[in-house]
């Protein structure tokens, strides 16, 4: 078992821009952790990657070299979508425990088959990386939420848009489990299922399918939950940058600016309606990638359960997969 006062030696697969821009300035900056190691699948790239940033790290010419390397005890696995499952799979078999970028998988069935996994291997942590769960607006937003003091919770509204017209990138490739709905529309879901901490009964969508792309550049979904709570949504990488989400409550409401990308050293504001009244509750400077990182890394390092269980990616991912399957496509 993992000695709690020595570091975990961190592994990075990939040199994605998310690793290079938010994981692994958060992991240099996260307590009881250590960046040991990054992988690419070309000879070079990594060493290339770490010179550049100035990162002080072993770099690994496969990310096979890395899963053998008894030296690391964590890999983060940034690939794109289709290698979700695979490479975590590979990692587990190697000892690593897995932080694992969102959407877990392509399909509710391969996300089940990680979830099954990793439950025959309880000694190994495998977590999906929904980090915006961790950061400190959206735990008093729960805590407020789960308070009834703003009532019972009726509609939840959230957007996520940018623009991104690349037919090279990964999110514009369908094959790969690219599209707004995989890469931005999974937190919407997901935001909507941990406030009300049920899962939908009910749920219809429309999507706009880029003809040159095959991927979805427009969704927009509503969903009904048990409780008689509605939400709606709309994503697209089509669209002027965009993330908001509004909570609407039977006395009050809640309105959050930067509710998914929050800059790590700033504070955040909310807005909260309470019978009538306006106020504005301001949120210090948090951040939640090194939150993240550093709950994950106590999990392993303790052998206690993972703060985000895979249960929840998976039914995470059915819900994507039938919003998918049961869309309207919408000519254009």
């Amino acid at each position: 078992m993992q000695n709690e006062q020595a570091p975990l030696h961190w592994g990075i697969i990939s040199t994605a821009k998310i690793g290079r821009t938010k994981v692994i300035p958060a992991l240099l900056r996260a307590n009881g952790v250590t960046l040991a190691g990054v992988a690419s699948r070309g000879a070079g790239r990594a060493a290339e990657f770490l010179e550049q940033e100035g990162w002080t790290a072993t770099a690994y010419d496969s990310y096979e070299a890395m899963f053998e390397d008894e030296r690391i005890d964590v890999v983060y696995n940034p690939t794109p979508n289709h290698l979700h499952v695979p490479l975590t799979l590979k990692a587990m078999a190697a000892g690593k425990h897995v932080l694992c970028e969102k959407p877990l998988a392509l399909s509710a069935d391969e996300a089940k088959q990680l979830a099954e996994a990793a439950a025959a291997n309880p000694g190994i942590k495998v977590m999906e990386a929904f980090m915006y769960r961790f950061h400190a607006q959206w735990q008093e937003v729960k805590r407020l939420v789960d308070s009834g003091r703003l009532g019972a919770l009726t509609h939840i509204h959230s957007r996520f848009a940018y623009t991104n017209m690349d037919a090279d990138n990964v999110r514009n490739k369908a094959d790969i489990g690219g599209g707004a709905l995989m890469d931005i529309g999974c937190y919407c879901i997901s935001l909507s299922r941990w406030l009300t901490g049920e899962e939908p009964e009910w749920m219809s969508a429309q999507q706009h399918i880029d003809p040159a792309f095959g991927t979805d550049s427009h969704t927009a979904a509503l969903m009904h939950f048990p409780s008689d709570v509605s939400a709606s949504f709309y994503c697209s990488t089509q669209s002027a940058p965009e993330q908001s989400v509004e909570i609407q409550c039977q006395r009050g409401k809640i309105r959050m600016d930067l509710p998914f990308t929050p800059e790590w050293n700033a504070p955040v504001t909310i807005k909260v309606v309470e019978e009538g009244v306006e106020r504005d509750l301001v949120i210090e400077a948090h951040d939640q990638y090194r939150a993240q990182i550093e709950a994950f890394s106590a999990a392993v390092a303790k052998d206690t359960v993972v703060p985000t269980p895979l249960s929840d990616a998976v039914n995470n991912m059915r819900v994507i997969e039938s919003l998918r399957e049961t869309a309207y496509i919408t000519p254009r």
